[in-house]
């Protein structure tokens, strides 16, 4: 396991990646096709890998699923660490970190809790048990009503020696702001909103010095240019190909909810990889949106 503080300077080096978690005919977890799937990325460095995520679908996995994924990501991969999908509610959570840290996980990505909304402190006391329930390194990601704020985030990182991240997915560039400034080298600081070169830009400008690529799945090529411009300031090279490749595909993205996790999986499709279909409640793109979305790919790969 790579030790926390290791693993927080090693996510600001480089682009992060979740990748989709591939099911067969009959909907089971589908590891050799997910190993395949993985040696075809590791040629192109990144910083790490998210998996069992938001595009790994972590809400329609086991937590036996997840620790499954895991280890196969652990044998798959040779040197990036492997971060983790953690979330529900707190006794899940804890379950699920320890049994990805059983399985090899350098680290976890805490996900909203589950359904309900919670004050501030709830919401502490609940990162605050994953954090003290596991070694890796954790990082909080604000989205949907699991929320923390810049004060309550500093408390945590003070209280949580392993608390080494913040990911945001919110957009609310005020409240990220707070939190970069308010923790400033304490945290490792990763863009998460959907597809989100759209937004790293903007982000950049409130201290967001990563983020993590979905279409880096079937387009890893395109998703190191972006990130490559992204680090030398070419906001020139980003606008093209914002222009060129990122709205064409939010625009397939967008038709449907839920076409961000299902849109890039028809992406690894096409790639000639077995990524299986969605889970439900999830559904999976026509075929006249998986042909939109072969000609974006033949002019971007």
């Amino acid at each position: 396991m790579i030790a926390p503080t290791e693993l927080r300077d090693i996510i600001r080096s480089g682009l992060l990646s979740f990748p989709v978690t591939p099911f067969d005919a009959e909907d089971r977890f589908n590891p050799a096709a997910f190993s395949a799937h993985l040696e075809w990325l590791e040629p192109h460095k990144i910083a790490g890998l998210i998996v069992a995520g938001g595009t790994g679908e972590l809400f329609s996995l086991s937590p036996a699923e997840v620790v499954e994924v895991v280890r196969t990501a652990k044998a798959a991969q040779s040197g990036q660490p492997i971060i983790a999908g953690c979330g529900y509610g707190t006794r899940m959570a804890v379950e699920m970190a320890q049994g990805i840290e059983a399985a090899g996980g350098d680290g976890i990505l805490l996900l909203p809790h589950y359904l309900i909304s919670a004050p501030q402190d709830g919401i502490a006391d609940h990162i605050r048990t994953v954090c003290r329930a596991t070694k890796m390194g954790v990082i909080v990601y604000n989205r949907g009503q699991s929320v923390v704020n810049a004060g309550t985030l500093a408390q945590l990182a003070e209280d949580c020696p392993n608390l080494i991240g913040f990911k945001d997915g919110t957009g609310d560039i005020d409240t990220v702001r707070r939190i970069t400034i308010q923790n400033g080298d304490r945290l490792a600081y990763i863009g998460g909103m959907p597809t989100h070169e759209l937004f790293a830009q903007a982000f950049r400008g409130a201290g967001v010095d990563t983020y993590s690529s979905a279409v880096f799945n079937f387009v890893p090529e395109t998703a190191l240019k972006f990130h490559a411009a992204f680090v030398a300031g070419d906001d020139a090279t980003c606008a093209a190909m914002l222009r060129d490749f990122y709205y064409p595909f939010a625009d397939i993205r967008d038709r449907k909810t839920g076409y961000a996790v299902s849109a890039i999986k028809a992406g690894v499709r096409l790639r000639g990889f077995e990524s299986g279909p969605v889970r439900a409640p999830l559904t999976d793109l026509t075929e006249e949106e998986t042909g939109l979305m072969a000609a974006l790919i033949e002019g971007h790969s």
